[in-house]
């Protein structure tokens, strides 16, 4: 199995869970897609509907982090620091990769 077909499996694997739960329940399901070791894609577990319900909750912050791992940078996560859960040494190293792809994307020279 080719590494975008895992990917694609991971993602599914999370949709698939995220839609199936509301609330609370959501929290560690995001929580466990941001630590988990091969999974780099966040932007479909983002749309998820049931996802999408925690804003304005008081669980929105994991909806905020899970924004930034799907379209954000490090940098906007030190701002934001107060206002959104402490992430782990396994998550922060890679919101760091996403930031590095990221900046591969829109600059020539790195």
């Amino acid at each position: 199995m080719d590494i975008e077909q895992k990917q694609a499996d991971f993602i599914d694997h999370f949709v698939k869970q995220a839609s199936a739960q509301k609330g609370t329940t959501l929290v560690s399901i995001i929580v466990e897609a941001m630590s988990h070791s091969s999974l780099f894609a966040f932007s479909e577990i983002l749309v998820v509907p049931t996802i999408a319900e925690l804003d304005g909750t008081k669980n929105s912050m994991y909806l905020e982090v899970l924004r930034l791992f799907s379209h954000g940078t490090w940098n906007d996560y030190k701002s934001n620091s107060g206002s959104l859960p402490q992430l782990v040494p396994d998550q922060v190293l890679k919101l760091k990769q996403l930031n590095v792809l990221t900046l591969a994307e829109t600059n020539k020279v790195l």
